[in-house]
């Protein structure tokens, strides 16, 4: 760190194989859509030597075009990896999509980094989605940093943004969150504004001039340092405050002056271990220049102020059948154990594994254990198999940099893992093992789809599939009670996706259906029907007649069938060929078309004839004897109700009730849940919130998000229940 000049590596661009966990570097960005993620990971390839003057990367293609939905949609919606080198040392960048709908490929960044960049732009702030994973960091105690882009635009105030992110970051102290470099600025254009040129170095007093192009050290002239004199005493207190020496403020606040050198290794201790979040400012290169405003001060921050994987706690082991097993962290030498990020399609090459090493070391052509967790709840197949790795590689944009071996600490690609899906573990064949998953956000919003045609029927499966097996946080459904096939989504953006793969990756049309709930229906009271079926046309006749009672029961009682004949009237062969016609005639529905639930038949009565009497007549008798006397009651339709957990700023609690209340939810607690939020609980109908997933996100500004379970099914409102009947064409 140490705002100390550079000299960049030989071989440049060239991202090759690490040899020691301490020369990994593995930091992730994270920022809301827009903050510039993208731009400055470019910017710091550049820096770093991994692309040429106009931004390309050596070999061809685009730093940031591996997606083609990406170059479209113009936004990331997948975590990219961009490894490079910077004074011997192995950086692997990992750039996340800033758009919640792809939260679950930025948590699977989280989960390959041992720190965090968090990027905020000067002339938007911070929002409350970027927020909250501030906070997942702090539970889990991730090293974090903070990087200022957007300086040139008219509305960037550097202080304000900074004043802005501790209050933001710094929770109960605020002198944790200082910027380490102020930005300078130049002669003003003929529009009033001052583009940034520089930085100022708070803790060596230098200044850092990139109005060239090329990063230029020089002494700052007094106005300058009288600039920095505040800023620079209270970086150094906020840093002191951090050191493991307890005698260090006394000194300090003696009068005694602190060595650079200690300042800057209790700096990089601090922000090792998470108590301490240096704000930076960054800017791209102009056109042909070679160096971007403080991309060489946030490599050197990567470089010497972020844990190397050697710090990382190992993670959670078992077996295959649940055996607790102890990993020592990162060992190159140690038992193999890998998990896949991220899993994408190539078209050319197949199947592509983005690979983090926890321990071991992993090598081409080797044959290793897939093991999985078998998220059957949405769509995954449970696998415990072996399979061979193919070739190694590191991947920059569109091209794959051939590896020899990716050691533990550090992250390659690997084609050709058939079976592997994201979130699955890579153990020797020999020693199986299985990592504990990382948490995966619930898909809410339900995408109901058809194939267009019977060539794309053929292929719908095999392409559902695969999609799933990329995307974790995508739900496959095959309802059994609507027969819809059913895509969960995490938002409008992720099922867009999702179709412009089906469609460009797999070659699979579909179209896009309304999304249906499971309704049933229920007797509102006791009622008679009586089944006649007669039929004497020559020959062998049909003969069955039935009485039967219907009356309800509880919720959850399902169909219940009661015998109380008396006398033989109906013979005891023929009473299992009534309830069949009973229950068969309850699936089909009664009154719109939908399974009756809840009930009790009681048969009491009919008749038989001795010749025409038939299995077949009385089936067909106990569903007439059902409708005619659904005909003569009040039948409820019963709609599913959700439970509805909605955490949420308090800020918006007023604004969620309400919008529960205008979907006939019923509020039935809350609960302060820390941190300046308060957990919301309500039942809602399921066909009010099959749009929730969006239109919360709309009410909280991106800050709350909810779960939902199945509670029970009851009576739908009698307006509602019409306009449903009236469009079901049999009722």
């Amino acid at each position: 760190m140490g705002d100390k000049a550079h000299a960049h590596p030989g071989a440049a661009g060239r991202a090759t194989a690490a040899d020691h966990p301490a020369s990994v570097r593995n930091v992730v960005l994270v920022g809301h859509s827009g903050s510039g993620k993208t731009t400055l990971v470019e910017a710091l390839a550049l820096t770093a030597g991994a692309v040429n003057r106009a931004g390309r990367v050596e070999d061809g293609g685009t730093v940031s075009d591996y997606d083609e939905i990406e170059h479209r949609q113009q936004r990331s919606v997948q975590v990219s990896l961009v490894p490079v080198d910077w004074d011997g040392y192995k950086i692997n960048i990992l750039d996340t999509p800033g758009y919640a709908d792809f939260v679950g490929e930025l948590r699977a960044g989280l989960r390959a980094a041992d720190a965090a960049l968090f990027v905020v732009s000067a002339s938007d702030g911070v929002d409350g989605s970027t927020r909250m994973v501030w906070e997942e960091c702090a539970a889990v105690g991730m090293p974090r940093a903070i990087v200022v882009t957007h300086l040139e635009s008219a509305r960037a105030d550097f202080e304000e943004m900074t004043r802005i992110c501790a209050e933001a970051f710094g929770g109960d102290d605020p002198d944790a969150v200082l910027p380490l470099y102020l930005p300078l600025r130049g002669p003003e254009a003929p529009d009033g504004h001052a583009p940034v040129t520089g930085l100022i170095g708070l803790l060596t007093q230098r200044l850092f001039d990139y109005a060239s192009g090329e990063r230029k050290e020089a002494e700052p002239g007094p106005e300058q340092r009288q600039l920095i004199e505040d800023a620079r005493n209270r970086l150094i207190e906020g840093i002191i405050a951090e050191s493991e020496d307890e005698t260090l403020m006394d000194r300090y606040l003696g009068g005694e002056e602190i060595d650079l050198k200690t300042l800057v290794q209790d700096l990089e201790r601090a922000v090792a271990r998470g108590t301490f979040f240096p704000v930076l400012a960054a800017a791209p290169a102009a056109e042909g220049a070679r160096q971007g405003l403080g991309t060489v001060e946030l490599l050197e921050l990567v470089r010497g102020g972020f844990p190397t994987p050697l710090e990382r706690p190992a993670p959670s082991v078992t077996t295959p059948d649940g055996t607790a097993r102890a990993v020592e962290a990162c060992d190159p030498d140690g038992p193999l154990l890998a998990e896949v990020v991220k899993t994408a399609s190539d078209p050319y090459v197949g199947r592509v594994s983005l690979v983090r090493v926890f321990s071991g070391t992993l090598r081409p052509d080797a044959t290793v254990h897939v093991s999985g967790h078998g998220l059957t709840d949405r769509g995954h197949e449970d696998h415990d198999v072996d399979e061979r790795i193919g070739t190694l590689s590191a991947p920059f944009g569109k091209q794959q940099r051939a590896l020899t071996h990716c050691i533990a600490g550090d992250l390659a690609s690997v084609a050709k893992l058939n079976r592997a899906e994201t979130g699955d573990t890579l153990s020797a064949k020999d020693d199986p093992l299985l990592m504990e998953p990382w948490r995966m956000p619930d898909p809410l919003l339900p995408l109901a789809i058809e194939a267009h045609s019977k060539a794309d029927e053929d292929k719908l499966s095999q392409g559902l599939g695969r999609l799933v097996a990329e995307d974790p946080t995508m739900r496959l459904e095959q309802n059994p009670a609507t027969h819809q096939v059913v895509l969960w989504c995490l938002g409008e953006a992720h099922a867009d996706v999702a179709l412009e793969r089906l469609r460009n990756r797999y070659g699979v049309q579909v179209d896009v259906v309304p999304h249906k709930v499971s309704l049933r229906e229920t007797f509102a009271g006791t009622s008679s029907g009586r089944g006649r079926h007669v039929k004497q046309s020559g020959g062998h006749g049909q003969f069955a007649i039935c009485e039967i009672e219907v009356e309800p029961l509880p919720n959850g009682s399902g169909i219940e069938f009661v015998d109380k004949v008396i006398g033989g009237a109906v013979p005891r062969q023929f009473i299992p060929s009534v309830e069949k016609g009973v229950r068969a005639q309850a699936a089909r529905g009664v009154a719109a078309g939908y399974p009756l639930i809840d009930v009790r038949v009681t048969l009491r009565d009919g008749k038989a004839h001795s010749v025409d009497s038939s299995d077949a007549a009385f089936q067909t008798a106990g569903a007439l004897a059902l409708r005619e006397a659904a005909a003569d009651a009040r039948i409820h339709l019963l709609e599913p109700v959700a439970e509805v957990s909605v955490l949420v700023g308090d800020d918006y609690v007023g604004a969620v009730m309400s919008d529960l209340s205008g979907r006939r939810g019923r509020v039935v607690g809350t609960e302060q849940a820390g941190g300046g939020r308060t957990l919301v609980r309500a039942e809602v109908p399921e066909i009010e919130i099959g749009r929730y997933a969006v239109d919360l996100r709309s009410i909280s500004h991106g800050t709350a998000r909810f779960d939902r379970h199945y509670a029970r099914h009851e009576p739908m409102p009698q307006q509602i229940a019409e306009r449903i009947r009236e469009r079901t064409p049999d009722s």
